[in-house]
């Protein structure tokens, strides 16, 4: 059964006569449905009847129905209401605009605003470069969306991914103070969202792509890194690409096993799966075999993208044909960015010894972590309710941090690995073990770490690193 989760967290107001229910018969009942309850609070209470706010994590919109339902049918109780606090907590949007500078007399508004700002102004139209410390660019990113690719939902369009790309500038404020604010664009037109892009960028110290469907987005961020001289990132490709090469480094250390050793399957071809991909080979990895939904790409296989074509030319170096299924026999590592229950227990056992298993389709994973435990060494998911969450938040708050501190003009390959080194250092040797080889996303080491490292090689200078088979 799928565990309660706080995302599906509910309060519901019940009224009761007094001496006809009381609260812990309002907490059984509510507990025999399945549900976690997490609070009771009396919100009133008179001679005759008591108004109590029930809190509970439920599975889905159905369970909270049926936990309502459970309610009312006891003797005396009424739910007068039923509140989703996923939705309430987003009521208003999540972010608000606060200014810095306090304006409490006619002196600050004359240095904020008119006439002073003009001098402000006429320094930056001299030297444009001056913006990077007398403007908001110098902490600010676009998260930038056309709604295509909204976590597991789809094209949903950019109104829908708007709390999507709200929590994303939450979490870049939480984690890391930078400034980030949703730029939700309402085309699929890659010429219009490269131009869009351009025209914005002087209000900002870097891009971040997301949710935007592939293969458009290689096209998008490609150009976009080409003809901007801020960092372009996508963190649907990168920010997976660098917390999955961190888990598997740690994981390594734990079997005792090197990358260069490896025979890794991936199951998914899209954004992540293709970045993930040219980042492993980057760190070290020479034997990938990459699997989409007709099975293992090979020599033989007909490929209509460029980023599949890529993946026929630089991975398979056996030249294996076959499914999935096949593939992972005998593999070392099973890293799934595609669909749910696409393996099972049987699968896992099929691999090498101690095996390392990423399954990070979500909600449902590619293979049930339990069934998969029976069997690998280290198994990661990309849900929070078990071990080794592999999360993007460990990635791209500090990269970003980093970047700006640097005044950086390009983000690479070896900024990556260096992020992912810092977020495996995270944990210490000798505190690694299968079921930690991932830090806590609340872990405050992590983007302070992560920032210092990409700042050093930003500092350095590096030059573009190309990929291999081409590509930067």
């Amino acid at each position: 059964m799928i565990a309660t989760s706080p995302g599906y967290s509910i309060t519901l107001r019940v009224g009761t006569e007094v001496g006809k229910a009381s609260t812990s018969d309002l907490v059984a009942a509510a507990a025999a449905t399945g549900a976690s309850v997490t609070a009771l609070d009396v919100v009133e209470s008179t001679p005759h009847s008591v108004i109590i706010d029930v809190s509970a994590d439920t599975r889905d919109v159905a369970h909270a129905d049926e936990v309502s339902d459970a309610l009312n049918a006891l003797t005396g109780v009424e739910v007068h209401k039923v509140s989703d606090r996923t939705f309430l907590l987003h009521l208003g949007g999540k972010l608000e605009s606060t200014p810095k500078v306090p304006l409490r007399n006619r002196d600050d508004l004359s240095r904020a605003y008119t006439p002073g700002v003009a001098r402000v102004c006429k320094a930056i139209a001299e030297n444009k470069e001056d913006a990077r410390r007398l403007t908001i660019k110098r902490n600010t990113v676009a998260v930038v969306t056309d709604g295509t690719a909204v976590l597991g939902l789809g094209d949903i369009g950019p109104e829908a991914a708007m709390p999507v790309m709200e929590g994303k500038a939450v979490l870049f404020k939480q984690f890391a103070d930078v400034d980030a604010w949703p730029v939700a664009l309402d085309t699929k037109d890659t010429e219009e969202i490269i131009s869009i892009c351009k025209a914005i960028a002087p209000a900002y110290g870097g891009i971040n792509l997301e949710d935007i469907a592939a293969p458009r987005c290689f096209e998008i961020e490609a150009r976009l890194r080409e003809e901007l001289d801020i960092p372009v990132f996508h963190d649907d490709q990168h920010g997976t690409g660098v917390v999955t090469l961190a888990a598997l480094k740690n994981a390594l250390k734990v079997v005792g096993k090197k990358l260069e050793d490896l025979r890794i399957v991936v199951s998914g071809v899209g954004a992540a799966g293709n970045a993930i991909i040219r980042l492993l080979q980057v760190a070290g990895a020479t034997n990938i075999i990459a699997c989409g939904r007709d099975g293992a790409i090979g020599p033989d296989s007909t490929v209509d993208t460029d980023h599949k074509k890529w993946l026929q030319a630089n991975t398979n170096p056996e030249g294996f044909a076959g499914s999935l299924k096949e593939a992972v026999v005998g593999a070392d590592v099973f890293i799934g960015v595609s669909a749910p229950n696409v393996l099972n227990g049987d699968d896992i056992a099929a691999m090498n010894k101690d095996a390392l298993v990423f399954a990070m389709a979500n909600p449902d994973p590619e293979v049930d972590p339990a069934e998969a435990a029976k069997h690998a060494a280290v198994v990661a998911t990309g849900r929070s309710d078990f071990p080794n969450q592999i999360n993007n938040v460990l990635a791209f708050p500090g990269i970003f941090r980093g970047l700006l501190d640097a005044e950086a003009r390009d983000v690479d390959e070896n900024i990556m690995v260096a992020a992912a080194d810092a977020i495996a250092s995270c944990i210490p040797e000798d505190e690694l073990h299968p079921g930690y080889v991932v830090p806590s996303v609340f872990d405050p080491e992590v983007a302070t770490k992560v920032a210092e490292a990409v700042a050093q090689v930003c500092v350095l200078k590096p030059q573009r690193v190309s990929v291999p088979g081409g590509g930067e």
